[in-house]
This record gives structure tokens, sequence and C-alpha cells, in this order.
């Protein structure tokens, strides 16, 4: 007979995958702010696979790996069709730190070289190409 996985232990992997995944419901309008800082709270103090359970039981997919039943050996998970391909680690990060490097950029800028108010568009322009380049990577 086969274990109870639902009563394995929690690895940080695991709860950063499930805080992911609700990121990702925040951002396609699913959750709330408001109700993904309850569940994230909940996520980052859960100790059992079964204790995700109910913050994903109303929520379609993306869903932590753990909470899917046991598969065959050699079966790949099969994306949902539609689904955006999983973003780069990397350039997550590139994307998410764009903007503030563009205002510490115009900051320097302001005080060394051009002295004029307009330096500080670059952060704005910035954020547009951004999330120009962001939008067409997932069409």
């Amino acid at each position: 007979m086969a274990a109870d996985r639902s009563e394995l232990r929690l690895s940080d992997a695991e709860r950063q995958e499930a805080l992911d995944a609700l990121s990702e419901h925040v951002r396609t309008g699913r959750l709330e702010l408001s109700e993904f800082d309850e569940r994230s709270v909940q996520v980052s103090t859960a100790k059992y696979r079964k204790d995700l359970k109910p913050l994903f039981a109303d929520l379609p997919e993306p869903r932590p790996s753990v909470l899917e039943g046991p598969r065959r050996a050699g079966a790949a998970r099969v994306p949902e069709r539609g689904a955006p391909a999983p973003p780069q680690p990397w350039k997550d990060k590139l994307v998410s730190s764009a903007v503030p490097i563009a205002a510490v950029l115009a900051i320097v800028l302001f005080f060394t070289v051009a002295k004029a108010w307009v330096v500080f568009l670059l952060p704005a322009v910035v954020a547009f190409a951004v999330g120009a380049l962001v939008n067409h990577r997932r069409s």
C-alpha cells in the first residue's frame, strides 16, 4: 500500500513553487492582493503538503507539483493548452530590476552630467520598454 504523501514535510523549494503559483494567480486576476497576502503567509508557515491543499482548492492551474497525485514513472507533466511557458529565472530578475536600475541611473545622471529634469523620464521609458517586451514574449 502506498504511503500518504500529504503527510510529508515541505521543502523550501516546494514552498517557493507554491508562492510562485499564487503570484501567477495574482497576475491573471484570480486573486486580489489581500488574498495573496493571506495565502502567502499560510504557504510560508506550512509544514506539510496537506497544508497547501485548502489554499489551492478554488484555483485552477498552476498549482504546486506537490498537490498532484503520484505520477507514473517516466510520465511528463503536460502544460495546460495556451498556458505561457514558465519564465526563465534570470530574465525575471532582469525585468524586475530594470526600472530601479534606471531610476538610480537617472539620479546619477542628474547630479553628474545632465542637470535637467528630463533624465527622470528614463525610468518611465524603461518601464514601457520592459512591459512591451514582456507582453510580446507572452503572446
